[in-house]
């Protein structure tokens, strides 16, 4: 089962993802991502949370529609996000995107960040997106899609990250250990897609810009060359 969650981010356009909408089993909003389904005229199948973002008119007219209202007390400990993948979860998921959830309070958005570590998640395949970027959790492997020159991070969520190996990526890993406090994983390149990568112990938390290149193959102020994978060399 595909499930789409909205979360209730700031100013979130739901334009670009109306193709990911349309081909999901399931759209749930959590607590006020209603309004930019609402603002895009797509109806969701579950509103979820403690809906203090949404107003007593948009909630008659939820229920007018049919969405199914799941309330919850406002003083409670889950996010309204969490709830709406708890749920998912509970629904049998097994690919789970999520909208709206990077942006806006830091903290909001480094909490959403490590929730892809939640048990719950174990086995199924749950990524943040955003127009620029995607966010997803590494347990053991993953094939890394995209486009060649693709800028890739690889961020430890644990302390230690050990036995990394990458296949198809410009600064190759083997059997390496990454370490939380470390920013060795920082600005990989996709050069081969799809690239693969593995690890033994630890989370390992991929983002993956999807630019095509644009931050290796620019030129910078004063005229110099960026990455020139041809050749497997940096260039300056």
């Amino acid at each position: 089962m595909d499930v789409v969650i909205v979360a209730n981010a700031p100013s979130l356009r739901l334009d670009p993802y109306r193709e990911m909408l349309a081909g999901a089993d399931l759209i749930i909003a959590a607590d006020g991502g209603a309004n930019a389904l609402a603002d895009a005229g797509i109806r969701p199948s579950l509103v979820i949370g403690d809906l203090d973002s949404l107003s007593a008119a948009q909630l008659a007219s939820l229920t007018a529609d049919g969405v199914e209202l799941r309330r919850f007390p406002r003083e409670k400990d889950e996010t309204d996000l969490e709830l709406a993948l708890l749920h998912a979860a509970a629904l049998g998921a097994t690919r789970i995107d999520i909208l709206g959830a990077l942006g806006g309070r830091w903290d909001h958005t480094f909490a959403n960040i490590t929730m892809l570590a939640m048990p719950e998640l174990q086995g199924r395949q749950v990524r943040l997106i955003d127009e620029r970027q995607r966010l997803f959790l590494v347990r053991d492997q993953a094939t890394l899609e995209g486009q060649r020159g693709d800028t890739l991070s690889l961020l430890p969520l644990t302390p230690t990250v050990c036995g990394v190996t990458t296949r198809g990526l410009f600064y190759a890993l083997e059997d390496a250990t990454l370490h939380f406090e470390r920013a060795r994983g920082v600005s990989n390149i996709l050069i081969d897609p799809p690239g693969f990568i593995s690890l033994r112990e630890g989370l390992l938390l991929v983002v993956q810009h999807d630019d095509h290149g644009a931050l290796q193959f620019a030129r910078d102020n004063e005229g110099g060359q960026g990455l020139n994978i041809e050749r497997g060399k940096v260039t300056g």
